[in-house]
């Protein structure tokens, strides 16, 4: 894909072998304040520059392009979400995960305007697009992966398929994300809480297995 392999179009345009990943991630950092601050429309490798304290040439050692970029940074926020499903795979339960993702929504004034444009921006560009929607895919798979593990162990009900699930909680978890920002009281400390106490309470076991529908309901 056209910008994203940034490590080899930095190598060719001179990268002073002295530099390493924590210079980019500290400018995928300032590119997320820019971003959150002035929007799609006005994120420029030099605004990012300034807000790093160095110079454009300093960050097209890195990203080649805008496009370049801006693909990166939507890889490293999509790493967040990866990042909480291995604490999860790690022992944390589906409410500790749930309230982190509200948490992030609600605590972090960046992390939901920078989804936010980026997402949008992805209607107009292919290859964000892509990235958008390649790694909304890994992370249902392993969201899935780990509600069906909590549905064998008993923890989860049962009479709904992992998948509908997963992709239920996702939804909640993206709309709660999107709204925080304009209706700032339905996320009080107590309410996010009993917002994720709710969350978990639909998806509780309900008693024995439900007989399932066959094929023509599409449960299996």
């Amino acid at each position: 894909m056209d910008g994203v392999d940034t490590e080899v179009t930095a190598n060719r345009r001179g990268r002073p072998p002295g530099d390493h990943p924590a210079r980019r991630a500290e400018l995928l950092r300032a590119a997320v304040s820019v971003l959150a601050r002035e929007g799609y429309a006005g994120t420029s490798l030099r605004r990012v520059a300034q807000r790093a304290g160095c110079t454009t040439g300093a960050v097209t050692y890195y990203f080649a392009s805008k496009k370049a970029l801006l693909l990166a940074l939507a890889e490293d926020c999509f790493d967040i979400y990866d990042a909480m499903l291995r604490d999860l795979s790690e022992g944390v339960d589906l409410r500790e995960l749930l309230g982190e993702w509200l948490a992030r929504t609600t605590g972090d004034p960046e992390f939901w305007p920078v989804m936010s444009q980026l997402l949008a921006q992805a209607r107009f560009e292919p290859d964000l697009a892509e990235v958008v929607e390649r790694r909304y895919a890994r992370f249902r798979t392993a969201y899935t992966a780990i509600i069906a593990a909590e549905q064998r162990r008993g923890a989860v009900r049962d009479d709904i398929p992992a998948e509908l699930l997963a992709d239920q909680l996702t939804s909640v978890a993206d709309g709660w994300m999107l709204m925080s920002p304009f209706e700032p009281e339905r996320f009080t400390p107590d309410r996010a809480e009993a917002l994720v106490d709710t969350a978990v309470a639909l998806i509780a076991p309900t008693g024995p297995p439900a007989t399932r529908p066959g094929p023509i309901g599409q449960w299996d």
